[in-house]
C-alpha cells in the first residue's frame, strides 16, 4: 500500500539513530503515522522539522502497519518562523493541537487547508497569532464541538455579541450578559468583525478556544491540552501584561 501527497509534518520523534517516528497531515488522508529514515540526520534535519510543507511518500506492505515515510521540501515554515518567539511558539501550538486533536486515518480536508493557509502566513508579522485563533475555531467546529457565534443565545440578536457560554459553545450579547458576566468567556471582536485583532484580543481567543479545546477534543481522551499551546498561552499574557505595565 502507498499514497503520496502534500503534508504538513505535525509532531517528530527520534527513534533509533537518525531516524524519526513522524504524524503528518494530508488533505486525503488525515494525520497520518510513518518511520522518516534519517530524518534526524544532517540531511534530513532540514526538511524533517515540525510544520513544513513536505510533498510526502508514505508505503508500507500491509496498510496497519508503521510504514515508511519520504519527504521534500515544499514550504520551510519552520525556518521562517525560527527567528521570532512568538511564530515559533505559534507554529509548535498548531502542530500539536493538530496532532492531539485530529483521529488517525480519518479525512479532514478543512482542517489540512486551515492549517496550511496559517503556515503559509508564519512570517507575516502580526498575522499567525489571529489566524491560529481562526484555525482553532474551525477546528472545534469540524470536529463536532460547535462554536456559534452568529447571534446571541439569549436575544436572538447580533448587536455586541461579548461572551460565549463557556458551557454551550454560543455568544451572549453584553447587554444579556448581566450578572452572569463573570461567568462567561470574553468573545474577541475579531471573531465576529472586521475589528483589528490585538495582542488582549488573541489573549482572550486563545482563552476561548483552549477552553473548549481541553473540555471536549482533549478531554474526551483524558488527556491534557498539549504543552506548545499551553506555552503559547503563557507567552501571550506575559507580553499583554507587559503592554499594560508600559502603558
Amino acid at each position: 500500500m502507498e499514497w503520496s501527497d502534500p503534508a504538513i509534518i505535525l509532531s517528530l520523534m527520534t527513534y533509533g539513530e537518525g531516524d524519526q517516528r513522524a504524524i503528518v497531515l494530508t488533505e486525503a488522508h488525515g494525520a497520518w503515522h510513518g518511520l522518516a529514515r534519517g530524518g534526524a540526520s544532517r540531511r534530513g534535519a532540514p526538511v524533517w522539522q515540525e510544520g513544513n510543507l513536505i510533498a510526502a511518500r508514505w508505503v508500507a506492505r500491509l496498510a496497519e502497519q508503521l510504514g515508511s515515510l519520504t519527504g521534500e521540501l515544499v514550504h520551510p515554515a519552520a525556518a521562517l518562523a525560527m527567528n521570532d518567539p512568538l511564530a515559533l511558539a505559534v507554529l509548535r501550538s498548531a502542530c500539536a493541537v493538530a496532532a492531539g486533536a485530529l483521529p488517525e486515518r480519518e479525512a479532514h480536508p478543512a482542517a489540512f487547508l486551515g492549517l496550511a493557509r496559517l503556515l503559509a502566513g508564519i512570517g507575516v508579522a502580526g498575522a499567525a497569532l489571529p489566524a491560529l485563533v481562526r484555525f482553532e475555531v474551525d477546528l472545534l467546529r469540524e470536529l463536532g464541538y460547535g462554536l456559534d457565534f452568529s447571534a446571541c443565545a439569549v436575544t436572538g440578536g447580533t448587536d455586541d455579541l461579548a461572551f460565549v457560554s463557556p458551557r454551550t459553545g454560543r455568544a451572549v450579547s453584553r447587554m444579556a450578559a448581566g450578572v452572569w458576566e463573570s461567568r462567561l468567556l470574553p468573545l474577541p471582536g475579531f471573531l465576529v468583525t472586521d475589528d483589528p485583532a490585538d495582542l488582549a484580543g488573541c489573549r482572550d481567543g486563545l482563552a476561548l478556544t483552549g477552553h473548549f479545546l481541553a473540555r471536549d477534543a482533549f478531554g474526551a481522551r483524558h488527556v491534557a491540552l498539549p504543552s506548545a499551546r499551553r506555552a503559547l498561552y503563557d507567552l501571550v499574557q506575559r507580553r499583554v501584561n507587559g503592554e499594560t505595565n508600559a502603558g
